[in-house]
């Protein structure tokens, strides 16, 4: 065990990945010398060479062109989109190549392609640099949705993700980059798509992914103070749903609140109610509820904190479960 950032065990993971297959580039602005905005590749470019950690011009959609060239000719590139809102002039890349060219070949052609993303809000930034996109991700068929809540699922899942065949946009909780956890280099990971149980309960079931899973488990101890159980799924995978996981907890619990910083309006939260709606119909005590950002941009900095769901918002959600 050794205790890491979620910055170091992504970078940690990305590392193994590389000295693992010589086939492993990784792509991006200011990656190589500066090791990226928030420090995730530093170092790599020193010991690995510019022809494998590439500093790449100010283009997200040329990046994301170029990584679809790479991996026709065989290799497994990683690219970073520096902000999450920057992602947006490399969609037509993403939603029309990388997500199609495996299904348009019949199989013949794979797409190991990951894409880091951080995303959500949480740290102060300026308009771009704070953004949810995971729907619009999550709704394209021929990708694959990522996301991380600790360090030791941000060593392992890097691995997996870029050892997969299928192109994986990775959701990396910006706001989360600096939170410690323990590490197990020699455990044996999860599956990539699978949902855990992050702590058990009875009375509800929190669901939730990336930055929000902490905010759940910091609901369940405060909840626990007043003698409520409540149950905390991170989901880690948005696109495929681990459903057989969320079904489980809802039938034990009877009770479902959703949880995520993206805007609530058709939200993963409004999938995943109709999930829960159709599987547990006859175990739900109560709606299915919704915690989420807002329906409006990411506001200023000084008022993020009126606008990201919080643990005084998750209670009440729980109060208004419980109250049915």
């Amino acid at each position: 065990m050794t205790t890491l950032t979620m910055a170091k065990a992504l970078n940690a993971g990305l590392r193994r990945a590389l000295e693992a297959d010589p086939k492993v580039l990784l792509c991006g602005q200011d990656i190589g010398k500066l090791g990226g905005v928030f420090r995730i590749t530093e170092g790599l470019q020193k010991d690995f060479g510019e022809h494998r950690v590439i500093d790449s011009p100010l283009a997200e959609s040329g990046i994301v062109g170029t990584a679809v060239g790479m991996a026709m000719r065989g290799y497994r590139p990683v690219v970073e989109i520096q902000f999450d809102g920057f992602v947006f002039p490399a969609y037509d890349q993403i939603v029309s190549q990388v997500a199609k060219l495996r299904f348009r070949t019949q199989g013949r052609q794979s797409m190991p392609v990951v894409i880091r993303i951080p995303f959500g809000g949480g740290i102060g930034a300026v308009e771009h640099h704070s953004e949810s996109p995971e729907a619009y991700f999550s709704h394209t068929p021929g990708l694959k949705v990522v996301t991380c809540s600790t360090p030791s699922d941000a060593y392992w899942m890097m691995q997996q993700s870029i050892a997969s065949d299928d192109p994986i946009i990775f959701l990396e909780p910006k706001r989360r980059y600096h939170d410690k956890g323990e590490v197990d280099v020699d455990a044996t990971p999860l599956p990539l798509h699978q949902a855990t149980v992050a702590r058990e309960g009875t009375d509800v079931t929190l669901l939730a992914y990336g930055p929000m899973v902490r905010t759940c488990l910091d609901a369940a101890a405060a909840a626990e103070e007043e003698g409520r159980s409540l149950e905390v799924v991170d989901l880690r995978t948005l696109s495929p749903i681990d459903t057989a996981t969320v079904v489980r907890s809802v039938q034990k619990t009877g009770r479902a609140v959703v949880v995520h910083e993206a805007q609530q309006n058709l939200g993963l939260g409004a999938e995943l109610s109709a999930r829960i709606t159709e599987h547990c119909f006859y175990s739900l005590e109560a709606p299915v509820l919704r915690v989420a950002g807002y329906d409006m941009p990411y506001p200023p900095s000084r008022v993020e904190d009126e606008y990201l769901p919080d643990l005084d918002r998750v209670l009440d959600a729980v109060d208004r479960s419980l109250a049915h």
